[in-house]
């Protein structure tokens, strides 16, 4: 299975892009590799996304593995209780 990184590269909110940066430094740093998908770019990349997270309103960022949803919990798993 492969990881992806359901993400937006057009965003409002300040908070979706921190979350994004957030999650691509943390698999980076940890040396996973994985996939970006951009879901502005094609409806079916947001589809897909909501289907995995098995959430018809889900939004970005999200992780799965394969077409196991793993949420956001992979952001946090970095972070200590310091920061």
């Amino acid at each position: 299975m492969s990881v992806t990184l359901f993400y937006a590269s057009v965003s409002g909110s300040v908070e979706v892009k921190k979350r994004q940066e957030r999650i691509n430094s943390v698999l980076s740093s940890k040396k996973i590799a994985y996939k970006s998908i951009d879901i502005t770019q094609k409806p079916e990349h947001k589809d897909l996304m909501r289907k995995i997270a098995n959430n018809p309103t889900a939004m970005p960022p999200q992780i799965a593995n394969g077409s196991s949803y793993c949420g956001v919990s992979v952001a946090h798993a970095g972070k200590s209780n310091k920061e």
